[in-house]
């Protein structure tokens, strides 16, 4: 049986309480490996490059840089790593900067304890691509291509004129 990967998350908030708080809910799934914590987009930025991330968990709002600016160095520089805003309240030009600098989505923090989760799950979907493993050689071909490559249906075979019975051809045909 294959084991899923983890997903590496990196925190950032300038709040311990709440980094810690996350890093709880988080440490409860089996996928989740938190590789970092950073107290300011600044921080964040620094580390980044170390921790290999996959997705950032991101406040909107921090001292030194914000998680607006954060989030579009990262996204600039590291398109593979995904962002996942957070704000106690976020007001909705929050929101729009935060989308518009590559965030995938922006939580309350209140809403993040139930919902964090699936957005990680999510944001990571969306940027980083779906792994497909080839058959061996000698399986057989079984997509619904291959089945119609191998018999075509009546209506998608080519007609040639010596099929028609004489007399059957449109009148432009006939002479």
């Amino acid at each position: 049986m294959a084991k899923a990967n983890l997903i590496r998350v990196l925190l950032v908030d300038d709040h311990i309480m709440v980094r810690q708080g996350l890093r709880n809910v988080l440490q409860a799934y089996p996928n989740i490996e938190v590789v970092g914590e950073a107290g300011n987009g600044e921080e964040a930025i620094s580390i980044i490059g170390k921790l290999h991330p996959a997705v950032v968990v991101m406040d909107i709002i921090m001292p030194k840089m914000d998680g607006i600016a954060a989030t579009r160095l990262i996204r600039t520089n590291y398109p593979d790593i995904a962002v996942v805003g957070l704000s106690v309240t976020p007001h909705s030009y929050h929101i729009d900067a935060m989308i518009k600098a590559g965030a995938f989505e922006v939580l309350t923090k209140e809403k993040a304890v139930h919902e964090l989760y699936s957005e990680i799950q999510r944001a990571v979907a969306a940027v980083q691509p779906i792994v497909i493993l080839e058959d061996s050689p000698t399986a057989p071909m079984t997509t619904p291509a291959a089945e119609e490559a191998e018999n075509p249906s009546r209506e998608k075979l080519p007609i040639k004129e010596s099929d028609i019975p004489k007399g059957k051809l449109g009148s432009e045909n006939q002479q």
